[in-house]
């Protein structure tokens, strides 16, 4: 584990780490900020996935959550959205390739060697952090935006019992029915769209839904909608007579200001599902 920076910040470290992937096969740079109650033991661990085109650093300095995480006594880890490096797969278009990942293991070429983000965030790197930071891993919950909600929501939905709580800010809420989906499952996953249905909120929502509360805050003014698909999500969540809420907030858009806006809001939920 290399640090790459460290820097004093609400009592605790904001601190951006590098480490050798065995699933992605490069290195990959992750953002994780620590309280001040982490000087006593191990605190809870909330993630946050974030959207296309984001690394590690755009929440970690844009979404102002280091104060409440602080107050609260939250660890949160901010991981990058793909693998990187020049020898790694690209495309010329912003929503694939590096910085989309999709928070999916990719079966196709090229993207298999490297583009395994699902295995990344669920199982190499919470393995890292419980080994070299004082993380409690009975202990988490997951939020994101965007891409980064969509990924939250799948992760979550798939792995019961792990996550305390979940939640996003404007998430693509059924892929397999948006050019924010389908375009991207292709490349990664192949056209078998059997294989996509576990990458799909709305779908898990039907399926079975979420074990905990959720959270779901989408912009009225979001520029986006037509691809993020709200609606779906929100009907799906209803007819599960899910835990939860699903608020429109009027006048928001997609942008990091809208996150900032609801922070507060957000790590309060999680907080309290952890029992802080």
């Amino acid at each position: 584990m290399e640090t790459v920076s460290e820097n004093r910040c609400f009592g605790g470290v904001q601190g951006v780490y590098r480490h050798a992937s065995a699933v992605c096969g490069c290195d990959m740079t992750f953002g994780l900020f620590m309280p001040p109650q982490a000087a006593s033991g191990p605190v809870p661990l909330l993630w946050y996935l974030s959207g296309l085109t984001c690394t590690h650093e755009n929440a970690m300095t844009k979404a102002a959550a280091q104060g409440w995480a602080a107050e609260a006594g939250l660890a949160l880890c901010f991981p990058d959205t793909s693998p990187r490096g020049a020898d790694i797969a690209d495309d010329a278009a912003y929503d694939l390739g590096q910085g989309a990942g999709f928070y999916v293991d990719a079966t196709q070429t090229p993207w298999a060697p490297h583009f395994n983000m699902w295995s990344y965030v669920t199982e190499e790197l919470p393995r890292a952090l419980d080994a070299a930071f004082p993380v409690d891993p009975e202990r988490q919950a997951i939020m994101g935006h965007s891409m980064g909600g969509h990924g939250a929501l799948t992760v979550a939905m798939n792995h019961p019992g792990r996550f305390a709580s979940v939640s996003a800010f404007a998430p693509i809420s059924h892929p397999v029915a948006s050019d924010w989906g389908r375009k991207q499952f292709t490349a990664y996953l192949g056209a078998d769209e059997g294989t996509w249905t576990r990458h799909d909120a709305t779908l898990l929502m039907q399926a079975g839904g979420f074990d905990g509360p959720v959270l779901i805050d989408q912009g009225s003014e979001d520029q986006f909608l037509d691809l993020l698909r709200p609606g779906d999500l929100a009907q799906a969540m209803a007819a599960r007579v899910q835990d939860g809420q699903f608020r429109i907030q009027k006048g928001y858009d997609h942008s990091y200001w809208f996150m900032q806006s609801f922070m507060e809001d957000h790590i309060a939920f999680h907080a309290e599902a952890l029992g802080l």
